[in-house]
């Protein structure tokens, strides 16, 4: 909905399509959505989207954002005790403006793992300053670990959304 909402036709297909697959759909850009598993367990996810890096725009929400993380050369590690339930704050670092946010998961981005000199930390987790938004430096990619469209703000994530627009109609 939210997607649509921002204008865009939406394509759904399985977790498992190979990239060479989506890329014969000729998309504008391709949505790396939730989902659950240890993202480090989905190597074929992460291949697909090393696949995809550069070949169209790419926007990721939680298992999504761990999953171009991973393909942007990071690791992954299992939370403590998880971030569940909404009302969690994240600091968006380029407005310098907070977010409430809807979070479910269990893994995180390692910060220390990212190559600072082609990723970008976006968000930051104002609890236990975990990565919670990134982008690509060098290619249309970004992400976030929570839930843009669940709400919690109820408007705070809506720019996201646009975002992912915008960079689809650069590359038109």
């Amino acid at each position: 909905r939210s997607l649509r909402r921002q204008g865009m036709q939406v394509t759904v297909v399985p977790a498992q399509t190979s990239a060479a697959e989506v890329l014969a759909l000729k998309p504008d850009g391709v949505f790396l959505s939730n989902g659950p598993a240890d993202p480090a367990a989905l190597k074929y996810a992460v291949d697909n989207i090393r696949t995809l890096l550069g070949r169209a725009p790419l926007m990721g929400i939680c298992l999504g954002h761990q999953l171009l993380g991973l393909a942007l050369g990071g690791r992954t590690y299992r939370l403590k005790f998880g971030h569940h339930g909404c009302n969690h704050p994240v600091m968006n670092l380029q407005t310098r403006k907070v977010e409430v946010t809807s979070q479910n998961h269990n893994f995180a981005v390692d910060a220390e793992s990212l190559d600072k000199r082609t990723v970008e930390i976006t968000h930051m987790n104002l609890n236990d300053q975990t990565i919670e938004g990134l982008r690509c430096c060098d290619r249309p990619a970004f992400s976030v670990q929570y839930h843009p469209e669940a709400a919690p703000g109820p408007h705070d994530p809506y720019y996201l959304f646009a975002r992912f627009r915008d960079l689809i109609l650069k590359r038109a």
